[in-house]
């Protein structure tokens, strides 16, 4: 088993960062959490948050930059992560109206590949987070998920692999893991029940039917750099539900290091 990075996906903390957004910085920080990944930044300048990662040793892991941010100023988001010393930004979601057919995602995929390469020239990681309806349609015989993959680089796009999701669209995250190995830096590590109506409902780590402990060692083998939590609605107050999670974490991974 590897040593890999712990980190927590900040929309986790959305509200709080929305009144506070250093000082839930502090909070992640003291909790034990090594890294952090942003999704988007509360309007504060890059320099003003350089300063209290720095302060805390709290890593800036990547920012997850909607289609949107990519599209309308490639170059700001670069900057901004480069700045804050985060490596990899993630595409983290495509609108219902920009899928409808496979067409359209035939048209998203090279913009993707140019979009990372780009950031590759200039020294970041660009990777694709899934949900479930990557798995839910088709293109040329492929999940969506595979497409996308098939039809970039490794060099261009990688895979931030979101285990919930898979395992909620019907897919095995044990099969998925290996299958993309080495193109596998950043993994979501989530839990979930499904509900009386069969919706998602993301739990504590440990709570719920994802055979978390597998996904680990599996995450280990792929050559995966950081396991980050992320709860996308929390039963407890957010600070305690990721609490919670972190120190499953220490006890069913970190202890052995």
């Amino acid at each position: 088993m590897r040593r890999m990075g712990i980190g927590l996906q900040l929309f986790t903390l959305r509200n709080e960062t929305a009144q506070d957004f250093k000082g839930t910085l502090r909070k992640v920080a003291e909790l034990g959490y090594e890294g952090v990944e942003f999704a988007g930044y509360g309007g504060v300048p890059a320099e003003e948050m350089k300063a209290p990662l720095d302060e805390l040793g709290l890593k800036a892991i990547g920012d997850h930059v909607g289609l949107a941010a990519l599209r309308s100023d490639l170059q700001k988001e670069i900057d901004y992560l480069k700045t804050i010393g985060a490596k990899y930004m993630i595409c983290p979601y495509v609108m219902p109206e920009e899928r409808t057919s496979a067409d359209d995602w035939k048209r998203l995929f090279p913009f993707l590949q140019e979009v990372g390469e780009e950031a590759r020239k200039q020294g970041l990681i660009f990777g694709y987070h899934n949900h479930a309806f990557e798995f839910e349609a088709e293109v040329d015989g492929q999940f969506v998920f595979d497409a996308l993959y098939a039809a970039s680089s490794p060099e261009a796009v990688q895979v931030e692999l979101d285990v919930c999701w898979v395992q909620f669209a019907g897919q095995d995250p044990l099969a998925y893991i290996p299958k993309y190995a080495g193109r596998l830096p950043p993994l979501h590590l989530k839990d979930f029940s499904k509900d009386a109506e069969g919706k998602m409902q993301t739990l504590e780590l440990g709570q719920g039917s994802v055979n978390l402990p597998g996904v680990i060692q599996a995450a280990s083998d792929a050559g995966v750099e950081w396991l980050i939590v992320e709860q996308d609605h929390c039963q407890n107050p957010p600070l305690e539900s990721v609490s919670n999670s972190l120190n499953w974490v220490k006890q069913n991974y970190l202890n052995q290091f």
